[in-house]
């Protein structure tokens, strides 16, 4: 498997998200993911993208794309992600460690902005096609997001 940075143009997506504040744990990921959607089911929304992000530290907050027209109810937020310029990379978590990509990516990124090829880095994503704990297909895919100024 070949694994490349790169840069690209992300679309606007409008996300539902639900956020947890407290030590890392994949499970109450997975039930902030289950959460959202069951709320997407629930008011007859089609779902799209995943996406995963850290606002700051100790921050976990799970997002899904939603297509039609929605309401935040109780602890779910509605929020646009604009638009943006990203660095990205695909690859498979079976095969790459997430962490060698990250670390491959921020020094990637460094030298980029070093080279005046980018101003600033702004907010790291990670960004799934669909359920990624069950589908090994969206698991294969797994996309990291960095939103940057050219």
């Amino acid at each position: 498997m070949t694994v490349d940075f790169g840069f690209k143009r992300a679309p606007a997506y409008r996300i539902a998200t639900l956020g947890r504040t407290g030590a890392w744990n994949e499970r109450k990921l997975r039930g902030q993911f289950a959460d959202l959607v069951a709320w997407a089911k629930r008011n007859h929304l089609r779902v799209g993208h995943w996406f995963f992000f850290e606002p700051d530290e100790r921050t976990f907050v799970a997002g899904i794309e939603i297509r039609g027209k929605a309401v935040g109810s109780g602890r779910i937020r509605l929020r646009t992600l604009p638009a943006a310029t990203v660095a990205s990379v695909t690859f498979n978590t079976d095969q790459v460690s997430p962490r060698v990509i990250y670390h491959g990516l921020y020094d990637w990124l460094r030298w980029q902005k070093k080279g005046k090829e980018i101003r600033k880095v702004l907010a790291y994503r990670e960004v799934y096609s669909g359920d990624p704990w069950s589908s090994a297909k969206v698991w294969s895919k797994t996309e990291i997001q960095v939103v940057v100024k050219k």
